[in-house]
């Protein structure tokens, strides 16, 4: 057995850009995928020398693995079967179970033995060679692929993401003969399109990179990026600029180019008169331009475009991407300056014609139910109910403007812009900037009382309507967001200290909606309330908190989020106290004891009942620790609280070490009862920690 290089490379025509290292990283997990389900139980050992490579160009995916063993050592296979004394009957002769178990293992009587009292088969198989494997290990690996819609080229049934031109593969020097999606094997790969026409002879996988680089191909998904980048901040250097490199953007760029060259242009100050924002989201997405800002995060009127080819004359191809990108900022300009001469507040009637949801009406009835709800939420947290009803009305106005039409990312960016020039009030037009915030998770939130009451009533009536019309997120469909909005709502409560009852939220947003029966509204907005708090799950799963820490807290169902956060904060506090372990194993018992009884929640303790040293002294600690939590507890400080509850540890265990509490006497063991039932109380006012582990 000795250890070889393996490559495969299959040649396509462009892939798509965005999906480009997904695609590799699940060939390449494809390919060692099949290897080990060859290799069988020694697939670790065997594959722990080897290194694994993976590229990816816009034209080619490919696989190499270096150290690779050259064939699948050989083996023996030991099968037991059933007992002995079963396999003979009292002639001797074999019974059904032995010949049914030679018969599966295509074995001969004579060929079968004996180990730890049951029939055996041992089996030597033979080395195989790998290489007459690979072929279908990196065919299987290709048909796995994450591809989202397949597509036939010429005369063949043959499907891929893209039509495939070349096929390598390589064991050292030897190529493997096979044929895959219509390609056959062989050494001869391709360089750069324009920079390199001649086929490449790729004598071995060693030189697989080196050779590519020669043919001005660039094969190491991370290496063109990394170099991309370098190319950009130099760039951005000369031009004292500097460049934002946002990586959904660069893995595209990476993705479209296998020689990248940056090079730097510039477009008519003129254009700086748009909103920013609308200049960039041009730059990037129709031309994958890189934008740039001074210091301060002013947009300058410079780019930065990575071109495909290494030209002789840099000057003709910066004038020609400037020239391209001319008429892409004057329509944003021309939008613009269109839109402006039409208020907002003129184009209301406009929603009145676009349907928000076919059983919720239309965009302008879900404004009338936002202003609605976003008044009763501002009242609530201190705000100006006339400029969140305002903010409301005026929302989605932006969205049959020419610019959102044209920039759909820019809707609430670009109502901000065009409240201001209508001479609205400064934070109503921030508000509508507001609403859509958070747009993903760690985002900003909104700052002002009046976009906070608009982003939760926006996201609320999405929500509530979604759920009364019976469509709520099933599974991994989830077409409204709901899931996005729903820890949108928690954040801003949460993180904003908000001191607002969910139960309550929900239920004046459902009743804005005519679309939900007036019998059924009750069901909904408890359905949204259990749906919008087990989010929190997935909310803490993030901060990294522990899943039996939400499980205590959620386990009572409070309804204020911020009370949810702090009593959650509280009990990950409490379990750095070194009492936590034994205090969570005494509310377990105790919680075990007391739902085996069927007491009455009224149960009062009878001092003159108690007998014990220990149970005296546990009924006294309770006693005292009661006038020293009620303050606490009215002020939600639940850390204190629990930190208190932390100096019952030795008089709990003492009582549990002395005292037995279901004695035969009933009335002492409903008082001792009574005593649990009292402590336990004390620690369900915060959470339920008997669920910690």
């Amino acid at each position: 057995m000795a250890a070889v290089d393996f490559l495969v490379e299959l040649g396509t025509a462009e892939l798509p850009p965005m999906s480009l290292q997904k695609l590799s990283k699940a060939f390449s997990r494809g390919i060692i995928d099949g290897l080990k389900a060859e290799l069988g139980k020694d697939a670790q050992t065997l594959l722990a020398d080897c290194k694994i490579e993976n590229f990816a160009t816009p034209r080619r995916l490919a696989v190499k693995i270096s150290g690779l063993i050259d064939e699948i050592p050989a083996s023996l296979n030991s099968v037991q079967g059933p007992p002995i004394k079963i396999c003979y009957d009292a002639e001797g002769n074999p019974s059904k179970a032995l010949i049914g178990f030679a018969k599966k293992n295509n074995a001969e009587l004579n060929q079968l033995g004996e180990l730890n009292g049951k029939i055996s088969y041992s089996q030597e198989i033979a080395a195989k060679p790998l290489a007459a494997l690979m072929p279908a290990i990196v065919e299987h690996s290709l048909n796995k692929l994450p591809i989202a819609k397949r597509m036939r080229w010429g005369a063949s049934k043959l499907e891929f993401v893209r039509p495939v031109q070349w096929l390598v593969m390589l064991f050292d020097e030897t190529v493997i003969e096979c044929e895959i999606l219509g390609a056959q094997a062989s050494n001869q790969s391709r360089g750069h399109r324009f920079h390199h026409l001649q086929p490449i002879t790729i004598n071995n996988p060693a030189e697989y990179e080196d050779k590519l680089q020669q043919a001005y191909v660039i094969a190491d998904f991370s290496k063109r990026r990394d170099k991309i980048v370098q190319q950009v901040k130099e760039q951005a250097a000369l031009i004292n600029c500097i460049a934002h490199i946002e990586d959904d953007l660069l893995d595209e760029v990476t993705g479209l180019n296998e020689w990248p060259i940056a090079l730097s242009g510039a477009f008519d100050k003129e254009f700086l008169s748009v909103p920013q924002e609308a200049l960039i989201l041009s730059m990037k997405e129709h031309q994958k331009y890189f934008y740039t800002t001074d210091e301060t995060g002013k947009l300058m009127p410079n780019f930065i475009t990575i071109s495909n080819i290494e030209s002789k004359d840099r000057a003709k191809v910066i004038a020609g991407n400037e020239k391209v990108i001319r008429p892409r900022l004057a329509d944003a300009k021309f939008f613009f300056e269109n839109d402006k001469k039409i208020s907002l507040h003129s184009r209301c009637d406009e929603l009145k014609k676009i349907v928000f949801q076919q059983q919720l009406g239309t965009v302008y009835e879900k404004s009338q139910r936002t202003a609605a709800l976003a008044s009763h939420i501002t009242q609530l947290i201190g705000g100006d109910q006339q400029k969140a009803e305002r903010a409301a009305v005026l929302a989605k106005t932006d969205l049959v403007t020419d610019m959102v039409f044209e920039f759909t990312d820019l809707q609430g960016l670009m109502g901000y812009h065009y409240a201001l020039n209508d001479g609205e009030d400064a934070e109503v037009a921030q508000a509508i900037f507001e609403q859509y915030l958070p747009k993903f998770a760690g985002d900003q939130l909104p700052a002002t009382k009046t976009g906070i009451a608009l982003a939760l009533a926006d996201k609320l009536d999405t929500l509530t309507g979604m759920f009364g019309i019976g469509q709520p997120p099933t599974g991994s469909k989830d077409p409204f967001a709901l899931r996005r909005a729903t820890v949108g709502v928690l954040r801003i409560i949460i993180e904003q200290k908000l001191n607002l009852n969910l139960q309550q939220l929900v239920e004046l947003a459902v009743v804005q909606h005519i679309a939900i029966a007036e019998k059924d509204k009750q069901k909904i907005s408890e359905q949204v309330v259990v749906f919008m708090l087990e989010r929190l799950r997935a909310y803490y799963e993030d901060r990294a908190i522990r899943i039996d820490t939400y499980l205590a807290v959620a386990a009572l169902a409070p309804t204020r989020p911020l009370d949810f956060d702090q009593r959650v904060t509280a009990v990950e506090h409490f379990r750095t106290l070194a009492a936590a372990q034994s205090l969570s194993a005494a509310n377990k018992r105790v919680s075990n004891i007391l739902d085996k009884q069927q007491l009455n929640s009224q149960l009062t303790i009878d001092s003159s009942l108690l007998t014990e040293t220990a149970e005296i002294e546990l009924d006294s600690c309770l006693n005292a620790l009661t006038t020293k939590l009620t303050p606490l507890f009215e002020n939600s400080d639940y850390r204190g609280a629990l930190t208190l509850l932390a100096s019952l540890q030795q008089p709990i265990d003492h009582f549990f070490d002395n005292v037995m509490v279901m004695t035969k006497d009933q009335a002492i063991a409903q008082n001792r009862l009574a005593l649990l039932q009292k402590l336990r109380q004390l620690f369900l006012q915060i959470a339920d920690i008997s669920l910690l582990n």
